[in-house]
């Protein structure tokens, strides 16, 4: 039976609300040593002061402060050997000592100390108490621990604390297409990777996570694997399930053995997800494709489990960025986009990623996450946005942003240093560096009198702005599966009624691919898959791979890693587009570095389809 309506709540209401339910868990006592991230029950007092002597804190001789009075550099005072004693660090400074002078400070005479400068009272002594006083408050309730709190607890005299319990987490992953390794793959199965995953946040949220194996999409197995977690569990989250389905049994299972609140959050991706409780205990179920579960896992999940913990619901550090592109949303949902974050021209910018809920690669790639909020059309290009970081500043500070047509050899380049590239054709690469967005445009444009790339250049910026970085020559051509069983030899044969693989508009591929049927006087509307468009060659090679197209256009070196006859059509040029003013970027010096290189040309050599006459080469556009 296909449960037909899923409910578009609130968010911010929904988990307010959910959350409201619950209350921290009891408490535990531990050893202090091992405490780093446990959250404190109740406050911590000391039970001892800090020092509980009063030490040396230099190197040095102990002596009477009032003795030292006449010193100066004019006529140093001579100390006899009663009134000083050596001491080090740490050492007891006991009565009637009440200073210490640094042993820098001391001319050192047989068994007598000279000194040039009076001390005063209590100079480089530690005196008791002087970090900690018993009594006073250590550490405040509902604190995650730190490093640093371990060090100032154990000086405080307390070995042992009281800890809010970790909540027990079980994970439940469903379907009946899920296997647990590559090993049982084939058609229809996939492996399940979520539970991993969200094993990991779990951790990171300061829970303890406990993975059920696969449960098949069976109402009768999933209620008996529901009411085994809840008996050892503080939490339970279902995996898949949670749709309208026939086969979507989460819902109706909570429902007969406790409470649904909320069936449907008006979030996107996430939209499905669950919220009901069992035994006083939450159980939440998470949509399946990856990017709503772990959408889910940060935004429900992971607020649920600081509740239970007696944390306040937090979020992580924040950076306001420029969106490189217009982003158009839902007027339904909030929608959470995923993006990678560059600096350049002392901005930051949020490059939109891959938007899909099953766009695993884009959570990979993502520096951090930003909110259109419900009720809006989207947000316009350049527009300053407010992103939830997951990497540091340093390291999105370290990028090199590039931003245009696809090639395999800029994967390669990102291996050899840190980069975030953007797959948005040349022509996007042209916008992005006109909006100050990006570093370096990969480009490839043909005209119409054959030349690539630098009349484009002219059309688009001044003289002398811009610089061509020569990369590589490559082939493209028509990519048909392996003997080409259907014999496409030419442009002339896709337009026979053949399915076609195409790439995004403003791509250089596009480009070449619109020239070519202009120059053969064939009609786009004659090209089978003409409207359908793939981002990356790879793209393309896995549609012609997988049969969903006859073939496609891309580059050689696509061709050969998916294994696929190649047909040549054109050779063209791919170069990389840079500001004049950005040669002297280490950046940009280390990337014309890498082109350079040896292990470059070998890496992309293996590839094949390449030639690399000129690669690294700098052209200033006049």
């Amino acid at each position: 039976m296909r449960n037909t309506y899923i409910e578009n709540n609130d968010f911010t209401d929904a988990l307010h609300s959910f959350c409201s339910k619950f209350n921290p868990l009891s408490s535990e006592i531990i050893e202090t040593k091992n405490s780093l991230n446990r959250v404190t029950e109740k406050a911590i007092f000391a039970n001892v002061c800090d020092p509980i002597y009063n030490a040396a804190a230099m190197d040095g001789i102990a002596v009477c402060s009032k003795d030292t009075l006449t010193a100066s550099e004019i006529n140093p005072l001579t100390l006899n050997e009663d009134q000083f004693a050596y001491v080090n660090t740490g050492n007891p400074v006991k009565y009637p000592y009440d200073s210490v002078i640094m042993i820098e400070d001391v001319i050192i005479d047989n068994n007598k100390c000279k000194i040039t400068s009076p001390s005063h009272p209590y100079q480089h002594i530690r005196c008791i108490g002087e970090t900690i006083v018993a009594s006073e408050m250590v550490l405040s309730s509902k604190r995650k621990i730190t490093p640093f709190d371990i060090g100032g607890i154990l000086a405080s005299g307390n070995e042992t604390i009281s800890v809010v319990k970790q909540p027990v987490v079980t994970i439940i992953p469903t379907g009946n297409e899920m296997v647990e390794s590559v090993s049982s793959l084939k058609e229809g199965k996939l492996i399940e990777s979520n539970s991993h995953v969200f094993s990991s946040l779990i951790k990171e949220y300061g829970g303890i996570p406990i993975r059920n194996k696969i449960i098949s999409d069976d109402a009768n197995e999933l209620e008996k694997a529901i009411q085994k977690a809840i008996a050892i569990s503080d939490m339970v989250i279902i995996n898949a399930g949670s749709s309208a389905g026939t086969k979507d049994f989460t819902k109706s299972v909570i429902s007969k053995l406790g409470t649904v609140f909320v069936h449907g959050l008006a979030i996107k991706p996430g939209k499905p997800t669950i919220l009901g409780v069992i035994n006083n205990k939450p159980v939440i179920g998470v949509p399946g494709y990856p990017v709503s579960a772990y959408i889910v896992m940060e935004k429900v999940v992971k607020p649920v489990i600081e509740t239970l913990l007696g944390l306040p619901i937090s979020s992580r550090p924040k950076i306001e960025a420029k969106i490189s592109k217009r982003v158009v949303s839902s007027l339904k949902h909030e929608e959470f986009i995923r993006v990678a974050l560059g600096y350049v021209d002392n901005d930051y910018f949020a490059i939109p990623l891959e938007r899909g809920a099953a766009a695993v690669m884009s959570m990979i790639r993502a520096d951090g996450l930003i909110s259109i909020p419900k009720h809006s059309e989207g947000i316009e290009i350049n527009t300053k946005v407010s992103v939830e970081l997951y990497s540091s500043i340093e390291s999105i500070k370290n990028n090199l942003v590039i931003v245009g047509s696809h090639d395999v050899i800029v994967d390669i380049i990102g291996d050899s240093m840190p980069i975030v590239s953007a797959h948005v054709g040349s022509m996007g690469g042209i916008l992005a560096l006109k909006n100050n967005s990006a570093h370096i445009a990969p480009i490839h444009l043909l005209d119409e009198n054959g030349e690539y790339n630098i009349s484009y250049v002219k059309k688009y910026f001044e003289p002398n702005s811009m610089a061509l970085i020569k990369g590589v020559g490559r082939v493209q051509g028509l990519l048909t599966e392996k003997s080409n069983p259907n014999n496409i030899q030419s442009i002339h044969d896709i337009s026979k009624g053949f399915s076609f693989a195409n790439r995004q508009n403003g791509s250089g591929t596009r480009l070449l691919f619109d020239y070519l049927l202009k120059k053969n006087s064939i009609d786009s509307s004659l090209i089978t898959g003409y409207e359908k468009e793939y981002t990356t060659h790879l793209a393309v090679a896995a549609a012609v791979k997988n049969k969903i197209a006859d073939c496609g256009i891309a580059v050689l070196s696509a061709a050969n890693i998916m294994d696929l006859d190649f047909t040549p059509i054109a050779n063209e040029e791919y170069d990389f587009l840079v500001p004049v003013k950005l040669l002297n970027d280490p950046r940009v010096i280390n990337f014309i570095h890498i082109l350079k290189s040896k292990d470059f040309a070998e890496k992309i050599n293996k590839l094949g389809g390449y030639t690399t006459n000129n690669i690294g080469e700098v052209i200033i556009i006049r």
